[in-house]
């Protein structure tokens, strides 16, 4: 199986699945599809949208565009204040990450900005979580008690291009690696993980906004195929790049061939807020440590909306409750003991002090102990 996977690799079939059109009837509610991808209005977005972001992800173009998916757009420029502090903080410490596009120094990463934003200023990171278009997209591909990461890339003037690739589970593997594992790991990988990212200033296509091939993420050998010179020339004059303004968000499939483009500007410091959703069942790239973040953000929780409140719990708190010590922690009422984000949103409900959601935080921390 895993030899015929690999010797089965050829380019005029994936160009057969690619050179295709995204049409209405798969998006009907998008606003617009420009350059095979289909655009949506943040503004009118609901969770009617979940069933149509799902088959444009899986089986479509495998990429969408939000406008305007942040109705609070002083939340974006809060987070980016906040972003920018993390930055400094850290190159005065001497613990400056580097990232893909430069040598290491020249532009910045944050590695884990998620947990840093909200233990660094949990007002700001409330206000920016509470946003139900993140939680619909991550919800329409993984369904509940998904675990959002994030990672700032902040890419200056002449910061490079990166080589079009698929992204983690199998695309962070050689390609002997990924030979390993059977054909349907290839095909249902990618439904464990939704990439995104947060437009944190305008960035026209000239500042390196991420190349995409539309419908590439339904190749079967794409893990493998994207290491392979044919196809990364043909990605290259097929790709394309759409422009961004601030608060935009994009949603695309990790099997999608995509790579940061070439910042060929003067002037525009590109910062995006890179968005990696793994389903409740997979194991996630980062450790957080989200008992610390929800901690944090309790205060804050209660002068939500619902809608908002849901939005935030979802992203901080562990949203599944395995694995746990089930001789300490075990199912009692039901088939699973109860999550941390049960328990947050409980606490919020039942109208716990910060004291009480503390102690219950250390209880069922140490339940899951072994």
């Amino acid at each position: 199986m895993v030899r015929d996977l690999v010797s089965d690799i050829r380019l005029d079939e994936f160009r057969s699945q690619v050179e295709t059109q995204t049409t209405a009837d798969q998006c009907p509610t998008a606003i617009a599809i420009e350059k095979n991808i289909p655009i949506y209005d943040g503004h009118k977005v609901t969770n009617a949208v979940a069933g149509e972001w799902a088959a444009v992800i899986g089986q479509g173009a495998g990429v969408f565009v939000v406008k305007r998916a942040f109705t609070d757009p002083g939340a974006i420029d809060a987070a980016s204040d906040a972003f920018r502090a993390i930055i400094a903080h850290e190159r005065a410490a001497g613990i400056a990450a580097g990232d893909h596009f430069a040598k290491a120094g020249a532009n910045d990463r944050i590695w884990n900005s998620l947990q840093k934003l909200c233990l660094h200023d949990p007002a700001v990171y409330v206000r920016y979580m509470a946003n139900p278009v993140i939680d619909i997209a991550c919800r329409a591909w993984l369904g509940p008690g998904y675990q959002i990461a994030t990672q700032v890339n902040q890419v200056r003037p002449g910061g490079k291009a990166q080589a079009p690739h698929r992204d983690y589970h199998l695309g962070f593997m050689t390609p002997e690696q990924m030979a390993e594992y059977p054909d349907h790991i290839h095909a249902t990988g990618p439904t464990l993980i939704l990439q995104g990212g947060v437009a944190h200033c305008d960035m026209p296509v000239e500042s390196g906004t991420t190349k995409l091939l539309p419908h590439s993420q339904r190749y079967l050998q794409g893990y493998i195929a994207a290491t392979r010179p044919e196809f990364r020339d043909y990605f290259e004059k097929s790709c394309v790049q759409l422009p961004l303004e601030k608060g935009d968000a994009i949603f695309f499939s990790p099997a999608l061939f995509h790579a940061a483009g070439e910042n060929r500007t003067s002037d525009v410091v590109r910062m995006v807020n890179l968005i990696q959703t793994a389903s409740a069942f997979a194991r996630h790239m980062e450790a957080i440590d989200r008992t610390a973040m929800s901690r944090a953000i309790f205060p804050y929780l209660g002068a939500l909306s619902a809608r908002q409140r849901q939005a935030v719990i979802a992203a901080t708190a562990d949203g599944y409750p395995f694995p746990t010590n089930l001789d300490t922690d075990p199912p009692i009422g039901g088939l699973a003991p109860e999550s941390q984000q049960d328990l947050l949103a409980r606490a919020v409900a039942e109208g716990w002090d910060q004291a009480r959601l503390n102690a219950a935080l250390d209880a069922q921390d140490a339940k899951r102990r072994p």
